[in-house]
């Protein structure tokens, strides 16, 4: 008898063996369903919904938005372009020569006020958020851009992190915008209250560093993990104020933080990745299985997608793929270094 013949006969005899034959049918069809459906999503995320309009937050109402790390590439992004929706702005950063620029930049090509105020984060001082409090005191805010953040200089090992490295990252990616948020979230429920807007806005920059686990950044990763668990509680607790709170997503960015200077398919600059972020904001795009999280630009959004349908962001494979591409960063950093300490 062959061995299709034992198999029919078996599945007339048996009825657990048809139920099992179903049921891994059906299981198929429903996991077969379920990514069809993902896959539409992301591409109506991506190309086919309209953007939100930005009037709901108060844009072009004489509402303020706070931007944190202001001064330089994403966040000077996302000052430009929520000033040209008619948001006031409300700048914090480091150096106060490059926010006097941006304000009179900001002041004359969109016509509305912006507010500086220049603060050292790292430097975890109750004086620094008493300086935040006094400048936003009174003031009609509707939204709140957590763009400040700190990685490692070079990739490296754990145990290698020096105390300053390990400490700023830390006050920097999570208690400074932990508190910034405590500090500027009652004024955003209270112009809910008095009909500056209709709802609230709180964005807060993530990283595939925090999404996939990242040896030798892994303090950096650790942060931005943190930043996705907090963000996802916080999207809870403020809906019922009307506030819509959202973990933005980003591979690599051109910026100083990246030290990556050209553009290409899976770094966009820092301008096109603002505007796909207020251009599909509300939208999860790659981030389908993630609440109040979005991967807005669009091959970071595939690339999250197909991690996540293929061997998932936790798989031992894609950690030692990321171990492996930042230990060859740190080899050729530590080669470059070597060669201008010979040089000098």
């Amino acid at each position: 008898m062959s061995f299709l013949d034992q198999l029919q006969e078996l599945s007339t005899k048996s009825k657990c063996f048809n139920a099992a034959c179903w049921g891994i049918f059906g299981f198929g069809v429903i996991k077969l369903t379920t990514l069809i459906l993902r896959c539409m999503a992301l591409f109506a995320d991506l190309y086919i919904l309209p953007p939100v309009n930005f009037s709901k937050y108060g844009a072009k109402k004489g509402a303020y938005c706070v931007i944190t790390g202001a001064s330089d590439g994403i966040g000077k992004e996302f000052a430009y372009q929520m000033a040209s929706r008619g948001f006031n702005v409300i700048l914090i950063s480091r150096t106060i020569s490059k926010l006097e620029a941006l304000k009179e930049e900001i002041e004359k090509k969109y016509n509305v006020r912006a507010k500086i105020l220049a603060v050292d984060i790292s430097a975890d001082d109750s004086s620094n958020y008493t300086k935040i409090r006094q400048i936003c005191d009174s003031l009609p805010i509707t939204a709140l851009i957590n763009n400040v953040g700190l990685s490692h200089s070079i990739p490296v090992p754990f145990l290698e992190t020096e105390e300053d490295e390990l400490r700023n990252i830390i006050t920097i990616n999570n208690t400074a915008t932990l508190m910034i948020t405590q500090i500027v979230t009652p004024h955003i429920i209270q112009s809910i209250k008095s009909k500056q807007a209709s709802r609230g806005l709180i964005l807060t920059m993530g990283s595939f560093g925090g999404l996939i686990p990242t040896p030798l950044l892994a303090t950096y990763s650790g942060s931005k993990a943190f930043l996705q668990s907090w963000s996802n509680s916080l999207a809870g607790e403020l809906s019922g104020d009307k506030i819509d709170v959202q973990l933005v997503l980003s591979y690599l960015v051109t910026s100083s933080m990246s030290k990556i200077r050209r553009t290409s398919m899976m770094i966009p600059s820092p301008k096109k990745f603002v505007q796909s972020t207020l251009g599909s904001f509300g939208r999860r795009c790659g981030s389908q299985e993630r609440y109040a999280t979005m991967t807005p630009f669009w091959s970071h959004a595939i690339y999250e997608f197909v991690i996540d349908e293929t061997f998932g962001v936790y798989s031992k494979i894609v950690n030692a793929i990321n171990y492996s591409f930042h230990k060859s960063i740190r080899t050729r950093a530590l080669k470059k270094a070597a060669t201008l300490a010979k040089q000098q």
